[in-house]
């Protein structure tokens, strides 16, 4: 079947954006392909510094031809009516159906050919293409990332004639800018245009330069016996800057090594978008680096490496002036200067601030552990590297030079707390276990999370402005992962009641909205841990059924769900869910009626079936059972003394009629249907469980 190439050619297209820019272009030509009634087999698309490129495969010569039946008035009816239906169709009184009074129109319309629709979607798309930033050139009143130079638009191999603000449409394209022949070129289909334009030193597929970047600069580093420093940020950027990446080996001056390795590499990576490398040892960076340059010089490199090199020994001179001037200033003078940064309008200061996070970390730190004394010392040094020099350059090293700055006077346990306070900042990222760290990354995320809603600025939707979700999954993390027996209720009383946040609740209506933060917030965490639970393999629903039970205890919470999601997967266990759901019906709609009997299950009754003796007596064993095993926190004895109910209650629900005639068997019956329930409740609430 026929094939669609598209190529919308450019000036350089910002690295950050090409990825965003093959999703959207996918997304657009979808849609259109779909609204006109198009199949295909496949859509591909790509991005690169110069170009955005769609191919789609299995494409009809038309589409198909269509035939619509609209139903109109009754024969009978007005002949206005019929007048404004005539209009509506296109159609005359004889060319109507009449079936049983009712007169329909029976429209039809012919397929049109593929190619007479390309020109308007491709039109719609450059129009409308979401660009973060756009501009305008020239006299036109197009907007496109980058001047908008050529067009290739090829249906069926052969050209599909259009203009796009004076652009037309061709066959044409051109190469790398530098390497390439100079000369624009004619292509056919998708399979000439990529073979044509690797031999013009261009790689069309993102993954393809990739993996050159990753061969070539393993290769040069081989060469001399050193390794390179992984980063994929970087070489997803890099990959978006070079048509025919090439990398090639530099050398630094080694007297740069003494500054901290993060911000060599940064230096590196910021602003130069170098890779680091490390030595054979792999101990500590090597006085090298890796560029990624668009060419392949003659001289094999060498000048640009000079070149790069002299480039960046300027920036690590600067980077070495704003180390020795912070070591200079110290933290008074920094913790100083927080007090005139103002963290959120409603919040107060970054001082105040640290004072929030600083009593938290005292108040938190015996129940991870930790020494009070030193946690809150830790919690009042954590943010003051942001008033520092290299922070103020570097943003992204924020904690990390604090830990530096504070490893001298301050011993290693401090100054690890302060290097790690911020983490985990992504799913990826690991959680600290040392009791000092634990205790003042708590605090800190804990501040953020409380103090955001208590002002009102929760998560809407997809939009997250203050990272709310990310701290409370940090949270999570850190007390899963710790073994941190803390309870969400108590954590949030930490802030809410002590007098050293009163400071920011002087309004009636924050100390109010504060009060209100213990009900939002762990609906909030149950959320954040149905995602971190999902992602693991667990069920939400079960998340549900846990935490309706007013648990907060986050280890406790996950203990439970483990083992509940083990006991359904048995045949005891789902067999119980289903007798649980039965006898929650029947007492649902018992309690409609009006009120359900409550109270002890009386045995020994007069012509009481033995399904219904058999069945109280394993209730009030299993209740016993299931306090102990609850009192102990073994929620796998939990759910094996809840196995036990399995057989009594399907042999009640087969043997025992509920809703009997006799006032005082049925009144006992639901009873004991409500003793059931109440005590699996005792471990979840059933009635949340799917099916």
């Amino acid at each position: 079947m026929p094939q669609l190439l598209l190529e919308l050619f450019s000036e350089e297209i910002p690295a950050r954006m090409q990825a965003g820019a093959a999703r959207d272009l996918e997304r657009m030509a979808t849609e259109r392909l779909k609204a006109a009634g198009l199949s295909f087999d496949a859509l591909t698309t790509f991005a690169g510094p110069r170009r955005l490129t769609l191919v789609v495969d299995g494409l009809p010569a038309a589409t198909p031809d269509r035939e619509e039946e609209l139903k109109g008035p009754k024969a009978t009816a007005p002949e206005q009516a019929l007048e404004g239906f005539l209009r509506k169709t296109g159609l005359t009184r004889d060319q109507l159906v009449e079936r049983d009074g009712v007169l329909f129109a029976v429209i039809s319309s012919k397929g049109r050919a593929t190619a007479d629709l390309i020109p308007a979607m491709v039109d719609e798309i450059v129009r409308g293409f979401p660009w973060p930033k756009s501009m305008r050139w020239g006299t036109g009143t197009l907007r496109w990332v980058r001047p908008l130079k050529r067009i290739v638009c090829l249906f069926d191999g052969a050209v599909v004639p259009f203009d796009v603000d004076e652009i037309a449409s061709g066959d044409v394209t051109e190469g790398h800018r530098f390497l390439g022949s100079g000369t624009p070129f004619a292509v056919r289909d998708f399979a000439d245009y990529r073979q044509k334009l690797e031999r013009e030193f261009v790689l069309l597929d993102v993954a393809d330069r990739k993996l050159r970047i990753l061969e070539g600069a393993k290769t040069v580093c081989a060469d001399r016996g050193l390794s390179l420093v992984d980063d994929d940020g970087l070489l997803d950027e890099v990959a978006g800057l070079a048509e025919w990446p090439t990398p090639i080996l530099g050398d630094m001056d080694p007297a740069f090594l003494d500054l901290p390795p993060e911000v060599v590499r940064l230096s590196m990576k910021v602003h130069q978008k170098y890779f680091a490398v490390r030595g054979p040892a792999r101990d500590g960076l090597a006085p090298h680096f890796v560029v990624v340059a668009n060419v392949e010089a003659s001289d094999g490199g060498k000048a640009l490496a000079a070149g790069n090199s002299r480039v960046l020994s300027a920036r690590l001179n600067d980077a070495r002036f704003f180390w020795d001037e912070d070591r200079k200033t110290g933290f008074d003078a920094w913790l100083k200067k927080l007090e005139g940064v103002t963290f959120h309008a409603k919040l107060g200061t970054l001082a105040e601030r640290v004072d929030r996070i600083a009593a938290l970390a005292r108040e938190i730190a015996p129940r991870v552990g930790a020494d009070a004394d030193k946690a809150e010392q830790a919690a009042r040094l954590a943010k003051a590297d942001l008033a520092s020099g290299m922070v103020g350059e570097f943003p992204e090293l924020q904690g990390v030079m604090g830990g530096y700055y504070a490893r001298a006077g301050h011993g290693d346990a401090i100054a690890d707390a302060i290097r790690d306070h911020y983490r985990p900042q992504g799913p990826s990222d690991a959680v600290p276990t040392a009791p000092l760290t634990v205790a003042v990354a708590l605090a800190d995320k804990l501040d953020t999370l409380v103090g955001f809603f208590a002002i009102d600025e929760k998560p809407t939707g997809s939009k997250d402005p203050f990272a709310l979700r990310r701290a409370a999954l940090g949270v999570i993390r850190l007390v899963l992962e710790n073994g941190v027996r803390l309870p969400l209720t108590e954590l949030i009383r930490l802030w809410v009641g002590r007098e050293a946040g009163q400071h920011i609740l002087d309004n009636p209506e924050l100390v109010s909205a504060a009060v209100d933060v213990k009900i939002d917030l762990p609906q909030f965490f149950a959320d954040r841990l149905k995602v971190l639970l999902r992602d693991q393999g667990q069920r939400h629903d079960l998340v549900d059924a846990v935490f309706a039970l007013g648990d907060d205890d986050l280890v406790r919470i996950v203990r439970r769900v483990e083992a509940l999601d083990g006991f359904l997967a048995t045949d005891d266990g789902a067999n119980l869910l289903a007798g649980h759901r039965r006898a929650s019906n029947i007492l649902k709609a018992e309690a409609k009626k009006g009120e359900v009997p409550v109270g002890m299950v009386q045995t020994g009754l007069p012509n009481q079936p033995p399904e219904e003796t058999a069945l109280a007596f394993a209730a009030a064993a299993a209740q016993t059972a299931v306090d102990q095993a609850l009192e102990a926190e073994d929620f796998a004895a939990a759910m094996r003394a809840l196995s036990g109910l399995r057989a009594p209650v399907d042999a009640f629900f087969t043997g025992v009629m509920v809703n009997s005639d006799v006032p005082a068997e049925r009144d006992n019956r639901l009873k004991l249907l409500g003793q059931i329930r109440a005590v699996m409740g005792r471990v979840a609430d059933f009635d949340r469980i799917a099916g």
